[in-house]
Parts: C-alpha cells; sequence; structure tokens
C-alpha cells in the first residue's frame, strides 16, 4: 500500500501507477473519518481492481478545507479523479461517503460505469443532540461511535485504530459533515440512477439500519444488495473478507 497526493487530497492506493486495463474502486470514508477507513479494501483489493481511498478535503492528511454539503464534496471527489485519472472509476462509499457516492452517480452518471454504497441511505437525517454532543463533549461523542456503531460481537482489537483515529478529528469538520449528512435527500431521484450498484448493508447497524439498504434496492434499478450478519456500521472494518468478497463478485458480474 502506497502514500500519495493529488493536489490538496491525501490518498492511499493499492498500487502506483494504476493500471489503464483495470477499474479504479475510489473508497470514500464517512463523516470525520478518513482513508484509515478502507485499510483492508485498498490492501485485499489490489490484485483484482485499482485500489484508491482519499482522505476528504480538511480529513485525515488531505488539506483544503471540509465541507457542510454533500455536493460540494462530490465535486472535489471528481477533481480527484480527473486529476490522477484514474480509469474506468467506481466510487465506494460509507455513511456519508455513501451519500457522496449517490450524488455522483446522480450528477455525473457518464463518468461512472457502477457504484458502491455501504452503510447508508438515500436521506440521512441527524439527531439535534448529536450536533450538541460533538459542540460539547467530543468524548461522549466517539463512546457513541464505539458503542452504536460496532455490533458487540465486533472485537476491541479490530476497532482501536479507528477510534483512535476519529478521536484526532476536528469537531468542527465533524460537526460539519453531519450537517452534510442532514441536508442530503434523493428519495425521489434513485429511480434515475441506470448504473449496476452494489449495496451493502450490516445486521447489527444501529446507525444506518439495514431497512436503509433494503430501500435502496428496491428503488434503485439495476441494485443488488449483500447483507453481512454479525457487523455494525463500519461493516468493512469488522467484515473486511465479506466486504472484499462482495465487491470483487459484483465486479466480475458488470465485466468491471
Amino acid at each position: 500500500m502506497e502514500r500519495r497526493i493529488s493536489g490538496d487530497i491525501a490518498f492511499i492506493c493499492g498500487r502506483w501507477p494504476l493500471d489503464p486495463s483495470r477499474s479504479t474502486i475510489v473508497c470514500i470514508h464517512g463523516a470525520g473519518e478518513s482513508s484509515l477507513l478502507w485499510h483492508a479494501q485498498v490492501e485485499g483489493l489490489a490484485e483484482r481492481v485499482n485500489t484508491v481511498a482519499i482522505d476528504l478535503p480538511g480529513h485525515g492528511r488531505s488539506g483544503g478545507r471540509a465541507q457542510s454539503r454533500v455536493e460540494d464534496y462530490a465535486r472535489a471527489v471528481i477533481d480527484f479523479i480527473d486529476g490522477i485519472a484514474a480509469p474506468r472509476p467506481v466510487p465506494c462509499g460509507l455513511s456519508m461517503g455513501g451519500a457522496i457516492t449517490q450524488q455522483l452517480l446522480l450528477d455525473e452518471p457518464v463518468r461512472f460505469p457502477a457504484g458502491i454504497i455501504i452503510s447508508s441511505g438515500a436521506r440521512l437525517r441527524v439527531l439535534p443532540a448529536l450536533f450538541a454532543t460533538i459542540e460539547t463533549d467530543f468524548q461522549a461523542y466517539i463512546a457513541m461511535i464505539d458503542r452504536s456503531g460496532f455490533s458487540e460481537k465486533t472485537p476491541v482489537l479490530v476497532k482501536q485504530a479507528f477510534l483512535e483515529d476519529s478521536l484526532k478529528a476536528d469537531p468542527a469538520v465533524v460537526h460539519g459533515d453531519f450537517k452534510a449528512c442532514d441536508r442530503f435527500d434523493v428519495l425521489q431521484r434513485l429511480g434515475s440512477m441506470r448504473m449496476p450498484v452494489l449495496i451493502v448493508s450490516a445486521e447489527d447497524d444501529q446507525l444506518t439500519p439495514p431497512k436503509y439498504g433494503l430501500f435502496l434496492e428496491k428503488n434503485i434499478p439495476n441494485a443488488v444488495r449483500c447483507h453481512v450478519r454479525e457487523a455494525g456500521h463500519f461493516v468493512p472494518i469488522e467484515k473486511p473478507q465479506e466486504v472484499n468478497a462482495a465487491i470483487a463478485a459484483f465486479l466480475d458480474a458488470n465485466g468491471l
């Protein structure tokens, strides 16, 4: 795995340069997170496809300004994809990253042959109390992420690095990210998403329960869903082999 920078955007990749004969999975993290979320996918799928995971602007090692609208993050991802000349890009996003993925597929359908939406929904309303917790007690917010974001069956060692990384985030950035989630709503547009889409939901996800993924599956014309048992919201970390196998099978089924 390599660490690189394109413009203001820091990213990790399975190998560099990208193979022009392969599609490129572009992994997009959720609110207040970083590319650390995707280490198992970047490494585990590198023999099958070009793998890239970005730190969104203002996150992780990236420069630039964090945003408070999904549309603005989507534009930053497009600029990044153009900057690295990613062949046949397939956006793959979790939670807010899943919202960004939907925005990309809806607004720029010609660019993307397929998409992958993990632990996300077509509308992502946020409880007002969460904003207050982020502002006044960030440690309590991280404890909530630990409690609600992972399956109780997930070992501490599996989630430790992710939680430590999340604790380094700027609370103002996290607050803005959740504002972006709260504003996001493409419920009425899903039917126009015509490319193949993989939906991944998880049995113990309390933040975006499985019904969110089921709704996406039913309302996106060419969607298929993989439902992962004994995993929570952060299923790429909790069950990386299952997620990687689902992604590889999806790529194979669609000639990507």
